[in-house]
């Protein structure tokens, strides 16, 4: 990995793809996917498998996302492993190039689907240099190209990567929200099956904000027993009460949670007050942690992956879980009215809370197990069964 300070970094021969960080570190690659160029924050996914899921995960949005894991595309992609048709990464860094497809399930090369998607690819970094690079010097900004000729402005690059402003203080929640109200139909996917049907049979309503939600989560929410309204990010609380949920859900997404929070903690906090009972994960967990006083910070790194253990407090339980988050609750100013109950057994961060006296917990991972572990479903049940 090239750590050159400017443009005079010479461009190796039948170089196509580059990434170029915002300290002017240039790392020259071999471009697939998409042509052109995408400015947005890097950062590491360690998960062996799920690359199409990771990549159509609204919680990307705005984000670079390098592989640790360095076969990337070998089993081609398919319609069924989205997990949303907004957008989610821009782009992706792999290791090894991409080979043909080997899996009974592919319908497309993972290069084809990216340029179908609009979404560049640089294959032949060092990923474990980058990855180490992150780890100690938190996630930077940066420019991935791609451009089949290889002409590349680089000091243009460099100053795109530099101006960019990163993704505290940025909201967006709103960019990758559904744009209406829809009643989800569908349950989880299991092979030669498909995807299962909702049973129309009286169920506990959940509405569900979308924030830039995973739509696997919706499907867990229905396998859990219940019956699924999925609304906007800036849903007014009248509108969501008009609907008479059993419960609210709160729904991942990217972006920074206290900028998202400008507008969903007070309908959040409108929920509390009227005691519905809450489930958030991810961006909903941390807007959760917010509307009942605490506060959220800005990761060194952050958290994304399929094998994270958590400690779940009340039982001394593990918890293998899938994540991805860039920012996290505050767990040192905790206030009274908050209890904490899970935990990072990597870095001691806060993975879980409940809010005293209400019906209403978050949870930092991604329960829904797409792609990762399901050692969590059961927090989908917790919540419909406090439904009634």
């Amino acid at each position: 990995m090239a750590d050159a300070a400017s443009s005079h970094v010479s461009q190796p021969k039948g170089a196509t793809g580059v990434l170029v960080l915002a300290d002017g570190t240039v790392v020259w690659g071999r471009g697939f996917g998409a042509s052109g160029e995408a400015v947005g924050e890097v950062c590491f996914n360690t998960a062996m498998t799920g690359y199409q899921e990771v990549m159509t995960d609204p919680s990307y949005a705005g984000q670079i996302v390098t592989f640790t894991f360095p076969h990337i595309g070998n089993v081609g992609c398919n319609e069924e492993d989205l997990e949303s048709l907004v957008d989610g990464a821009m782009g992706c860094v792999v290791r090894e190039d991409v080979t043909e497809p080997s899996n009974f399930r592919s319908h497309e090369r993972f290069g084809d689907w990216l340029k179908a998607k609009g979404k560049i690819g640089v294959a032949g970094i060092d990923t474990r240099a980058l990855t180490r690079r992150i780890r100690l010097s938190g996630a930077p900004n940066a420019v991935i190209a791609h451009h089949p000729d290889g002409k590349f402005d680089i000091p243009a690059l460099i100053k795109r990567a530099k101006d960019w402003p990163g993704l505290e203080g940025m909201d967006l929640a709103r960019v990758v929200s559904r744009s209406g109200q829809e009643g989800w139909e569908g349950g989880v996917w299991t092979l030669g099956k498909g995807y299962a049907r909702s049973p129309h049979t009286p169920r506990p309503h959940v509405v569900a904000i979308d924030y830039g939600a995973k739509d696997n989560i919706f499907r867990n929410l229905v396998k859990a027993g219940a019956q699924v309204t999925v609304v906007p990010a800036q849903t007014p609380l009248d509108a969501i009460l008009a609907l008479e949920p059993a419960g609210v859900f709160l729904s991942n997404g990217p972006g920074d949670p206290a900028a998202t929070g400008a507008y969903a903690v007070p309908i959040i906090q409108g929920l509390l007050e009227k005691d519905v009972p809450i489930f958030g994960i991810c961006l909903g967990h941390q807007m959760l942690g917010l509307a009942a006083g605490a506060c959220t910070t800005k990761m060194h790194q952050g958290h994304r992956g399929a094998n994270h253990p958590v400690l779940r407090k009340a039982d001394g339980v593990v918890e293998i879980t899938s994540m991805n988050h860039g920012f996290a609750v505050d767990n040192s100013a905790l206030p009274d009215t908050v209890e904490e109950t899970h935990v990072s057994l990597f870095d001691g961060s806060n993975c879980g809370i409940a809010v005293k006296g209400k019906k209403a917990f978050g949870v930092q991972y991604h329960p829904e197990a797409s792609p990762g572990p399901q050692d969590s479903f059961y927090l989908f049940e917790k919540f419909v069964g406090m439904l009634g």
